[in-house]
């Protein structure tokens, strides 16, 4: 008879243990970054902005699961770091533009 393991399971994702606090490192917490200073036209762009992007990388991510020709798939793949790059690179720059 198999053993269900998925009640330990459960109860170990419920703790608000993490790995730092196992390693005997302070705990800090992470909040999402407060939208201040932006008007709401500011947030809506913003918003629009980032669906974009996710639009963007589905689209990229379904046409590589369709690609038959390795060459064009491995193409769409670089397309796609590219367009992860950019995007870094751009939440990179507003960050120390806010400092």
């Amino acid at each position: 008879m198999k053993k269900s393991y998925h009640l330990p399971v459960a109860l170990l994702l419920s703790l608000p243990i993490s790995m730092a606090s196992l390693a005997g490192q302070p705990q800090t917490e992470t909040k999402p970054m407060p939208a201040v200073n932006m008007t709401e036209d500011q947030k809506d762009q913003h918003a629009r902005a980032i669906q974009e992007h996710m639009l963007q990388m589905h689209d990229l991510s379904n046409r590589i699961l369709a690609e038959q020709d390795p060459a064009k798939k491995e193409q769409l793949k670089v397309q796609q770091l590219e367009l992860m790059k950019e995007h870094h690179a751009n939440k990179r720059a507003a960050h120390h533009m806010k400092k």
